[in-house]
């Protein structure tokens, strides 16, 4: 199955390519579906239109590349083919979508017939790879067959030539180019058209048909017993007779099989022939690889070796003249060794003190940052001294002005009752002039109490304006304390510009009272206030 295959492949190779218009390997798919329903219809495989539109159904528009349509062709067409259609049918059919843009318009010594023959019998003897070309062993067999079913002799001087006059370019020749060959009669001068025609009906009888004989026989009849001349025509496993060698009458065949004495189951002659020469042409063709390969290696090999004789050459004149050039240099290298060497045993020492001096810098400039490091710890010590400080006098201002607070509040209690005094001895004195002097009594027990009350009033002063003279000289305190305390954060900031101290933060104002400022809140003012209202009500 797989000859038949190649063979038929090569006949449908022609009619796509002859669909491939402007040769850019793709067919639209309308040109597919009456190519593929056609070789169905001449193979006489059951063709499947909706297959060949599920195939190609990613590509409705556009033309279809050659790639893609030979997957489909194995699967729904050559895979299914059998051997029971008619090969001349199906290679006319795909000669007949080829000829007309082919074949030469000039003027042959052939019909169309004999090209088409011809066209079947190139298919056959070409070689199995495409594009699709018969080379020039394969030229010369062909034409030596047709020579000699013409009767004429075989020049190979003429042939020669004309392979010398071959275009080198190429590997062979195309189908029309061996049609075009065989048709301008340059290897049948003398020859009819006629001889001509039936010598190459002859080979494509023999190539194609596989006949190996045929010709006139008398053959004796089956119910009348009587010899009729018969034309036979005898192929590997059958011969056949017809009336008449037109081949239009056929009377009946006669199978070969075991029975008989030709030998059986061997290919034809020719196409053992064919398969011979192919061999022989695979094999001479791996000769001359194989001694092509081996001439250039040996090239190779030899030019390697004189490349490497005319390196090693140069390599020797080069180290003789770098050897006369380093003795020159050596010398001259030597005694500038010696004054490099003078030059760098001082720029060593030199770099030496400098290093020496360096290390001793470092040294005295980490000495001096140790030193300021002590000094800072003795600065920040002193600071927490002088925060100790700030922190006790503040103690002792809150202490103070604990004490001022209550004196204050034991004077307004005083004048609270001074006041309180003063409001009944004026109501004694308007109540009435009987009871004057029972008030005059009682007023002088009051004013009495009054004095006393003024001498405590003014003991009391006297304790405030001490409590004050206290409370200033604690202010004074804390204004040195604080003093001191920004004196030590601007010596430390100036110093590090590292630390910064956290401040208490602004007090409320404080109220002024007719004997100066009050050391209580407003708070606690409101307080006092809800507390002599309280007593007062009460009395």
């Amino acid at each position: 199955m797989g000859g038949l295959k190649d063979e038929l492949l090569k006949a449908i190779w022609h009619a796509f390519t002859a669909l491939d218009l402007d040769h850019s390997g793709k067919v639209s798919k309308s040109q597919l579906k009456v190519l593929s329903h056609n070789l169905c219809t001449v193979l006489k495989v059951p063709h499947d239109p909706v297959a060949l539109e599920e195939h190609f159904r990613d590509d409705d528009e556009g033309p279809v590349s050659n790639q893609g349509y030979m997957p489909y062709l194995n699967k729904f067409i050559l895979e299914k083919v059998q051997d029971n259609f008619d090969k001349i049918e199906f290679n006319r059919m795909c000669w007949t979508l080829c000829v007309k843009k082919n074949l030469t318009k000039s003027p042959l010594l052939i019909t169309e017939e004999d090209a088409f023959k011809v066209w079947v019998i190139f298919n056959f003897l070409s070689e199995d790879k495409y594009p699709l070309i018969i080379v020039p062993e394969e030229i010369e067999y062909l034409l030596k067959k047709l020579t000699e079913v013409m009767g004429g002799g075989w020049q190979q001087e003429q042939f020669e030539h004309y392979k010398i006059n071959f275009d080198d370019s190429k590997d062979g020749l195309s189908v029309w180019e061996l049609i075009e060959l065989i048709g301008n009669g340059q290897f049948s001068k003398g020859m009819d058209r006629q001889t001509v025609s039936m010598a190459i009906n002859e080979v494509f009888n023999e190539l194609i048909l596989d006949v190996l004989k045929q010709g006139y026989m008398m053959k004796k009849g089956h119910k009348r017993k009587n010899w009729t001349e018969r034309w036979f025509v005898l192929k590997p496993n059958i011969i056949s007779y017809y009336v008449s060698e037109d081949l239009k009458d056929k009377k009946g065949d006669i199978l070969l099989d075991e029975n008989c004495c030709v030998e059986l189951g061997s290919p034809p002659p020719h196409k053992e022939a064919r398969q011979r020469r192919k061999e022989l042409r695979k094999k001479l063709l791996a000769e001359q690889e194989e001694l092509e390969r081996q001439m250039k290696e040996l090239q190779a090999a030899n030019e390697n070796k004189q490349q490497e004789l005319e390196t090693v050459r140069k390599k020797l004149e080069e180290a003789a003249s770098r050897a006369a050039e380093e003795e020159k240099k050596r010398l001259q290298t030597q005694v500038e060794l010696q004054a490099r060497f003078s030059t760098e045993l001082e720029r060593e020492k030199l770099v030496r003190q400098q290093m020496e001096e360096q290390v001793a810098q470092k040294a005295s400039e980490l000495e001096q940052y140790l030193q300021r490091v002590r000094e800072l710890e003795d600065m920040y010590l002193k600071l927490q001294e002088a925060l100790e400080d700030e922190r006790q006098a503040r103690q002792d201002e809150e202490t103070v002005r604990k004490l001022q607070a209550r004196l204050l509040e034991e004077e307004s209690s005083k004048r609270a009752d001074l006041e309180k005094w003063h409001l009944e001895q004026q109501q004694a004195i308007q109540a009435t002039e009987a009871e004057k002097q029972g008030l005059e009594n009682e007023r002088g027990a009051k004013e009495r109490a009054l004095q006393e009350a003024m001498a405590q009033l003014e003991q009391l002063g006297r304790e405030r304006k001490q409590a004050l003279e206290q409370y200033e000289g604690v202010k004074k305190k804390l204004e040195m304390a604080t003093s001191k305390t920004k004196s030590w954060k601007d010596k430390v900031a100036q110093h590090e510009g590292l630390i910064r101290l956290i401040e208490p933060g602004s007090k409320n104002p404080h109220l002024i009272t007719n004997w100066g400022p009050a050391a209580f809140t407003q708070a606690e003012l409101e307080e006092r206030e809800k507390s002599w209202k309280g007593k007062k009500s009460t009395e």
